[in-house]
């Protein structure tokens, strides 16, 4: 075995390299935990399009009551949906490329460890401070996704209350 060969063997076996390459796993976990809940988040905008769809439907086939009033909800709470959806996909986008610079900045550390030196000290650390702003900009999308969500639910809360006024209930009637 050649010396330049060995001691490329020896850098790499070194246990500085695992524990250096360990120190984003906090970010890159933290950044999975956000696309697991959000890809739930995006999943739940799809059952409640899909629910809106039934309620189109059923003003179609003349199943349900107030049409007209029914009809202006469906469409303004799409139109909300679909902004959260764009939001959410936005945030995803930014949640995975926080991820992929977090695991470039342990490949980096690793790199540096075992063959840089103190000249090519910034590099992982630079990277993961992309990582940090793509994790930032999805946090910021998130937070404003979240307000859209209370718009729905408060859109929902409209309908409900609005029906609930249509009917009338005759309490003089015997049972």
């Amino acid at each position: 075995m050649l010396l330049h060969d060995r001691e490329i063997l020896e850098a790499l076996s070194s246990s500085k390299v695992l524990t250096s390459m360990i120190t984003p796993a906090v970010l890159i976990s933290a950044s999975g935990t956000l696309i697991f809940s959000t890809s739930g988040r995006l999943g739940r905008v799809f059952d409640r399009v899909n629910a809106l769809k039934a309620e189109v439907e059923g003003i179609a086939a003349k199943r349900l009551s107030h049409p007209r009033e029914r009809l202006e909800h469906v469409t303004e709470l799409m139109a909300i949906q679909g902004i959260r959806g764009r939001l959410l996909q936005r945030a995803l986008s930014a949640l995975y490329t926080a991820t992929a610079l977090f695991i470039a900045s342990s490949i980096a550390i690793a790199m540096n460890v075992a063959f840089g030196g103190p000249d090519t000290s910034w590099a992982p650390t630079g990277i993961a401070l992309f990582g940090g702003l793509f994790l930032f900009a999805a946090s910021a999308l998130l937070l404003y996704e979240s307000r859209f969500n209370l718009k729905f639910i408060e859109g929902q809360m409209r309908l409900v209350n609005y029906l609930k006024d249509q009917i009338t209930v005759d309490d003089d009637k015997p049972s």
